[in-house]
């Protein structure tokens, strides 16, 4: 190997590890997560029968801080994975449902966040907030209008708590 080939190579290396180093990873194990710019609350909607039943996820995302997001279903041990939410602009709150029968067959779901949209585009997330299955403490519903206010109720209240904790 010349000089030339060696000095290359240490710079994909060097870009790799810094790329992967800049992505945050975050276990979210409980049914609301927050941090500065996101906040995530699930609910389960459930339906007729176990097959329609769903897992919601309702995403708030400050598009000044990470205007990008997606969201995939992913088996941990083929690594395969589905999209549950192509990238997308943050206009608003997002809602994924997803069938609570999928986690069985991919039982990783991962929030990506993104902070541009070639970020986006190449699958680079500046955050990416990951549960193994539905948190135990999700609450269920059968009626949609408490599912929503649920929700909103646990998206401001997490807002609340984080603005207590930002200087």
């Amino acid at each position: 190997m010349n000089a030339r080939s060696l000095v290359v190579g240490i710079f994909v290396l060097a870009a790799t590890a810094s790329v992967a180093q800049s992505a945050r990873e975050v276990h979210g194990s409980a049914d609301v997560y927050s941090a500065p710019g996101v906040v995530l609350a699930w609910g389960v909607m459930r339906g007729a029968n176990e097959s329609r039943t769903t897992a919601v996820i309702r995403i708030v995302a400050d598009p000044r801080v990470y205007p990008w997001l997606a969201v995939a279903g992913i088996d941990p041990f083929t690594k395969s994975e589905q999209p549950l939410q192509l990238a997308t602009e943050v206009v608003g709150d997002i809602d994924v449902q997803i069938l609570r029968s999928r986690f069985a067959d991919l039982p990783r779901t991962e929030v990506r966040f993104f902070d541009t949209a070639s970020a986006a585009q190449s699958g680079m997330p500046k955050l990416m907030v990951f549960y193994l299955g539905i948190p135990d403490t999700t609450p269920e519903f059968a009626d949609r209008a408490k599912l929503d206010a649920y929700l909103a109720d646990r998206v401001a209240r997490a807002r609340i708590s984080l603005d207590k904790k930002t200087p």
